[in-house]
């Protein structure tokens, strides 16, 4: 046998993908599924978009583009942030990913050396961690004493190893706890990162699903931030796989190097159908499934309270509810399995998210009806949970 690279081995598999795997087959069985553990929207793609990607298709535009994008997609994204947030993005600054996931390997291929040290908040989001992994580095969890979650500058200046830290990833809003970082918070993360002399990049594939909070871009604080983003979570185009970040200008020409080499390109007609991403018809659209998720939001997590789950706080973004079910189960993997086998609710236990007491937790994805989470509730207490 050929013998495998220490790079795949000490990636981890997305455990939920196995448990989707497994709610599949039992659909395929006949068994009715309630599905809370993919973060993925129910919605649709919007007709806006998919028209525009049929339209491509039928005019031939299926040849590459430049491996930074589409120009047009490019010029497109900078008026969204000039419109939405006040923000003279150049276009040049702006790279077309497969994906946000696209985008955060390009940034660990520029920014990350073998050994080095990215610091992450814990919970966190499992494929970010991975993919610091596959360049060589080595992903390190900072647990938050905020029993909120969010990762402070104090605990990175704490957790800042000279010469071996080189970075930090946040999220905001955060997967899997819904956390949203506000102005404060980031500029203090952004001064602690630059006092080092490290990189800062923030993830922001979930913006636009904000309640309760302020809905801006860590590209206020300036030119040197890193920002990753998608079109998969708010403008609901998970599987055309197309996302985007934001560098520092005199990052882009090895970035275009990168991306040549890595990707080649982002599928032309997925490109073509994000332009129409900023129409207006489209951001309606858009903006009446946010206040839908919230309302989904609003229902559950008093729901899920009230049959033993504890939330911190109530999350003011994205479509997550991350509770501590410790007094429900010693192992969230455990009543994960037999939620899915028992009763048909598929959950994701706390092993994706965090290496920090990950048995006493599970994520909730509110991303179904709200009439099937209602269900979905109800079947968990015929369960007796």
């Amino acid at each position: 046998m050929n013998k495998f690279s220490q790079r795949s081995r000490l990636i981890q598999p997305f455990h939920v993908m196995r448990l989707l795997g497994e709610a599949r087959n039992l659909e395929a069985q006949g068994k009715d599924i309630i599905h809370m553990e993919v973060g993925e929207p129910d919605f649709a793609t919007p007709a806006p978009i998919v028209a525009a990607g049929i339209k491509a298709l039928n005019e031939s535009k299926t040849k590459y583009t430049p491996a930074l994008g589409l120009p047009e997609l490019r010029e497109a994204i900078s008026g969204y942030y000039q419109a939405r947030y006040g923000l003279d993005i150049a276009p040049q600054r702006i790279v077309i990913t497969p994906g946000a996931s696209g985008a955060l390997q390009l940034l660990m291929a520029l920014l990350v050396e073998p050994g080095d040290e990215v610091l992450m908040a814990d919970p966190g989001y499992p494929c970010n961690r991975n993919i610091i992994h596959l360049y060589g580095g080595t992903p390190v969890p900072v647990v938050s004493e905020n029993e909120n979650y969010p990762l402070n500058a104090d605990e990175i200046n704490k957790k800042w190893s000279n010469g071996v830290t080189c970075g930090v990833i946040v999220t905001t809003p955060s997967n899997p706890t819904g956390t949203v970082l506000d102005r404060q918070a980031l500029t203090g993360i952004q001064s602690v990162v630059a006092a080092r002399k490290g990189f800062l990049v923030v993830d922001e594939i979930y913006q636009g699903l904000v309640y309760d909070a302020l809905d801006m871009t860590a590209l206020e604080l300036g030119s040197d931030v890193y920002v990753v983003n998608s079109f998969s979570k708010y403008f609901g185009m998970t599987g055309w796989r197309v996302g985007w970040l934001v560098a520092p200008e005199h990052a882009i020409p090895a970035l275009d190097k990168l991306a040549q080499n890595l990707f080649l390109a982002t599928a032309t007609p997925s490109q073509y159908a994000a332009i129409a991403a900023f129409t207006e018809q489209t951001h309606d659209i858009l903006e009446q499934r946010r206040e839908r998720f919230q309302a989904r939001r609003d229902f559950l997590l008093p729901a899920l309270e009230g049959l033993g789950f504890r939330f911190p706080h109530t999350p003011k973004g994205a479509f997550y509810l991350y509770g501590d079910c410790s007094k429900l189960t010693e192992d969230s993997g455990v009543l994960a399995t037999q939620l899915l086998g028992g009763v048909g609710v598929a959950v994701t236990p706390g092993k994706d998210f965090s290496v920090s007491n990950p048995s006493s937790f599970m994520r909730f994805a509110y991303t179904t009806s709200r009439e099937r989470l209602a269900e979905g509730v109800d079947r968990m207490i015929r369960a007796g949970i």
